[in-house]
C-alpha cells in the first residue's frame, strides 16, 4: 500500500470520527433538550395538580379563611412597599440638594416614590408571570383539545363570582360540556338511523336473491314480492319522516296561523280513522267541546293523526279509545285515552326520543321508525304547547296536548310568505 493511500485512510477514518462525534453531539443534546422538556411538563403537571386541589378546597370555610388572610397580607405588604418607596424618595430628594418649595418637593417625592414602586413592581412581577402563563396555557390547551373533536374538558374555577375571567372559564366549561351531549346525540343518532335503514334493506336483498330462484311457485313469488313492497314503503316512511323533522328543526319550515275550529277538526280526523276502530271492534268514545284557537291547521291533523293510529294500533281487539276536548282560559287541552298495551314508568321518559320504541319486539307488520312522537312533540312546541304521557303497563296509554288559544309559535321559526300551501 503506497503512503497515499495510507494519508487516504487516514482522513477517510478521521472523517468518520468527526461525522460520529458530531452525531454524539446532536444525540446528547437532543437528550438534554427532551430532559428538560420532560421536567418541564411535569412542573406543569404539579402546577395544574395545584389548581385542581385550589378548585376542590374553595368550599371550605377553613381554606378561604386563610385564603382571605392571604388577600389582607398582601395588601398590607403593597401598602408597606409604598411607603418604603416614599422614603427612600425623600432621602434621594435631599441627598441631591434641590432648592425646592415644600409643595413642589412634596410632589416630586410623591412621583419619585411611585416610580421606584413601579420598577420594583416590574422586576417582581416577572417571577409571577409563570403561574399566569401556566393559567393560560391551560386554558389554550383545553380550546386545542376541543377543536380536535375531545370535548371531555372541564377547567378549575377560580375568582370571584363577577370576575370575568371566571365567567370564561365557565363558559368553555359549559361549551364543551354541551358539545360532548351533541356528539352523544349525534353518534346515537347515526347508529338508530344505520340500524333502522339496514333491517328493510336486508330484508329486500334477501328476499330478491330467493327471486332468483326457478323452482318458487306463484304464491311464494307474491308472498315476496309482498314483503319487498312493504320493507319499500317502510324506508319511503322513514325518509319521509327524517325529512320532515329536519324541516320542523329548521327556520324554514310553513307555519300559518290561523282560527281553527279544534272540535271540527278532531271530529272530521276520527271519522276518518272509522275503518280502522272498527275493524278491530274498539269502541270510540268522544267528548269534544266547541274550541277555536289560532294554529297552523296541515301541522295539527299530523299531531291528531298520529295519536290516533297510535292508539289504535296498540290497543287489543274489544278495546276503547275516549278522546277528549276542554277549554279554559289558559288554552285547550286534548286528551287520547286507551285500553292498550301501555307502556313501562323506564320508557316514559323516553317516548319523545328520537327512534325509540318502547315495545322492543315491533317488526316490520306493526312497527314505525320511531320518529312519530318526536314530530309530534315538535309540532306542539311550535305552536307553543306541550305534550305529555301517562301510563301503565297492561292499562293503557294517556297522551296530553296542551294548546295556547293564541298562536305562539316558540323563538327561532318564521313564518312562511305564502299562506295556504300545506307542508310536505
Amino acid at each position: 500500500m503506497s503512503s497515499r493511500d495510507r494519508r487516504q485512510g487516514r482522513r477517510e477514518l478521521l472523517e468518520r470520527d468527526r461525522e460520529q462525534n458530531k452525531a454524539w453531539r446532536r444525540m446528547k443534546r437532543q437528550e438534554i433538550a427532551a430532559a428538560r422538556l420532560e421536567k418541564a411538563e411535569k412542573k406543569r403537571k404539579a402546577r395544574q395538580e395545584r389548581w385542581w386541589q385550589m378548585d376542590g378546597k374553595k368550599d371550605d370555610p377553613a381554606f378561604s379563611f386563610w385564603l382571605r388572610v392571604r388577600i389582607v397580607f398582601f395588601m398590607l405588604l403593597i401598602l408597606c412597599s409604598l411607603v418604603i418607596c416614599w422614603i427612600a424618595a425623600y432621602y434621594i430628594s435631599h441627598s441631591l440638594r434641590w432648592n425646592m418649595k415644600p409643595l413642589v418637593g412634596q410632589l416630586v417625592n410623591s412621583v419619585l416614590g411611585f416610580v421606584i414602586f413601579g420598577m420594583i413592581i416590574s422586576i417582581v412581577s416577572r417571577f409571577g408571570k409563570g403561574r399566569q402563563k401556566e393559567y393560560w396555557r391551560m386554558i389554550i390547551d383545553a380550546l386545542k383539545r376541543i377543536s380536535k373533536g375531545d370535548f371531555k374538558v372541564s377547567l378549575p374555577v377560580h375568582g370571584r363570582d363577577d370576575d370575568p375571567w371566571r365567567e370564561v372559564v365557565q363558559s368553555i366549561n359549559n361549551m364543551a360540556s354541551d358539545l360532548d351531549k351533541m356528539e352523544h346525540m349525534r353518534q346515537e343518532f347515526i347508529s338508530n338511523v344505520s340500524h333502522e335503514i339496514q333491517s328493510p334493506l336486508t330484508s329486500i336483498g334477501g328476499f330478491a336473491r330467493v327471486l332468483r330462484e326457478e323452482n318458487l311457485s306463484s304464491n311464494q313469488r307474491d308472498h315476496y314480492l309482498n314483503i319487498i313492497e312493504q320493507e319499500s314503503e317502510r324506508l319511503s316512511r322513514l325518509s319521509e319522516n327524517m325529512l320532515k323533522l329536519a324541516s320542523l328543526d329548521s327556520d324554514k319550515h310553513p307555519f300559518h296561523a290561523a282560527p281553527l275550529r279544534l272540535d271540527k277538526q278532531l271530529q272530521t280526523l276520527i271519522l276518518a280513522c272509522e275503518p280502522q276502530w272498527q275493524g278491530k271492534n274498539l269502541e270510540m268514545s268522544v267528548d269534544l267541546k266547541p274550541v277555536t284557537i289560532e294554529a297552523d291547521e296541515d301541522l295539527l291533523s299530523q299531531v291528531w293523526v298520529n295519536l290516533l293510529h297510535n292508539a289504535i294500533k296498540f290497543t287489543p281487539e274489544d278495546g276503547s279509545i275516549q278522546v277528549s276536548l276542554e277549554a279554559d282560559e289558559r288554552g285547550a287541552t286534548v286528551s287520547i285515552e286507551d285500553t292498550g298495551i301501555g307502556i313501562s314508568e323506564e320508557d316514559q321518559a323516553h317516548v319523545f326520543e328520537r327512534f325509540f320504541k318502547a315495545d322492543k319486539s315491533r317488526t316490520r307488520s306493526g312497527g314505525g321508525s320511531g320518529l312519530g312522537l318526536s314530530i309530534i312533540q315538535k309540532i306542539v312546541q311550535m305552536h307553543g304547547g306541550s305534550v305529555s304521557v301517562r301510563s301503565a303497563l297492561g292499562e293503557g296509554t294517556c297522551m296530553t296536548v296542551s294548546l295556547p288559544l293564541a298562536a305562539a309559535r316558540t323563538a327561532g321559526q318564521k313564518s312562511a310568505p305564502e299562506p295556504g300551501k300545506s307542508p310536505s
